[in-house]
């Protein structure tokens, strides 16, 4: 049994620290919401979650990973498998990811959590509309991942993509694993797989 390396299995939310601006008392901010800010979702961020999905997803492949309904269940099964990216508390970007338990992905593991399994599914990574093109997506899956090396037992994520988004994940660091057995819809997949290395290398290497 691995050791544990935090006494919580959640993401303690933390900051990204901007430059300070000389403005006029006018127009100072009037709120003390951070600038930027990663955190674990939770249920009530779901219709935040669900509305950045469909805009992004429906308008391109008529298809949604996760239904409303799919993005409560892991919500409320696995949040700690989850990451969202907050700027002035609204939500920008986010990652949804489920357990599994088995050497590649079946049709199941689109709708199922494995409770205290070794591999993450990740389910869906997804920007708002008016954030793309910025590399948020980029940078939310490289905490991401980081995050997910600081978890006990967890030692690699897995995922699906169309085929034209393998070089955005093999940038990343995932592996190309060859045609996937699940289909949406009309839609084909290619899965991916990256290596999380181990709680030793975590320790070492994350500052956990």
């Amino acid at each position: 049994m691995a050791e544990q390396v935090s006494s919580s299995p959640f993401l303690r939310p933390f900051f990204l620290k901007t430059p300070l601006r000389v403005s006029s008392p006018l127009r100072q901010r009037r709120h003390t919401l951070p600038a930027s800010e990663f955190r674990n979702l939770t249920p009530q961020d779901a219709i935040s979650v669900f509305e950045i999905e469909r805009e992004a997803f429906i308008s391109v492949s008529g298809e949604c990973p996760l239904t409303l309904d799919e993005v409560l269940n892991f919500l409320g099964q696995c949040p700690e498998l989850s990451m969202g990216w907050f700027e002035e508390g609204q939500l920008v970007a986010f990652i949804i990811g489920s357990g599994w338990d088995k050497e590649t992905l079946a049709q199941e593991a689109m709708t199922t959590h494995i409770p205290d399994s070794q591999t993450v599914h990740i389910h869906v990574l997804s920007v708002h509309r008016h954030c793309r093109q910025q590399g948020k997506g980029s940078i939310l899956l490289w905490r991401y991942l980081q995050y997910l090396r600081c978890l006990p037992r967890l030692r690699r994520a897995l995922l699906v993509c169309e085929e034209f988004l393998v070089p955005f994940y093999q940038k990343a660091g995932f592996k190309e694993k060859g045609p996937s057995a699940i289909t949406v819809g009309a839609l084909s997949f290619m899965e991916m797989e990256y290596q999380l290395g181990g709680l030793a290398y975590a320790r070492r290497n994350s500052g956990c």
